[in-house]
């Protein structure tokens, strides 16, 4: 397989999940350094949704990546650790200040 990059965005089947967990073969967004997703075996990630959310910044961020083939939305708060034999193919990659955006979402959430 292709290296796992952070800022990327590819496929990954979530399933199995639990509860209000995003489910399904989706898009997710890759926010692990490049040396832990080489040599941990697993990413960390966020998923993706094309459905419009309610829920505003820090929870969901418009994406706007014009690689995606439909409009999408990052859910900040459906961070994932899994492994890269989930991981799929890839769709596109954010921009830094969209990668910084997340990030920034992320540390609000966790309060960092």
């Amino acid at each position: 397989m292709a290296r796992i990059l952070r800022g990327e965005v590819r496929w990954s089947d979530l399933n199995p999940v639990r509860g209000h967990e995003q489910a399904g073969l989706r898009p997710i967004l890759i926010l692990s350094q490049d040396v832990f997703n080489e040599r941990s075996g697993t990413v960390i990630a966020v998923a993706l949704t094309s459905r419009p959310q309610d829920a505003g910044f820090p929870l969901t961020l418009e994406f706007k990546t014009k690689q995606l083939p439909k409009r999408s939305w990052v859910k900040i708060s459906q961070i994932r650790t899994l492994a890269v034999e989930r991981v799929g193919k890839r769709l596109g990659r954010a921009t830094p200040e969209e990668l910084a955006q997340v990030i920034e979402g992320l540390n609000e959430i966790i309060g960092a």
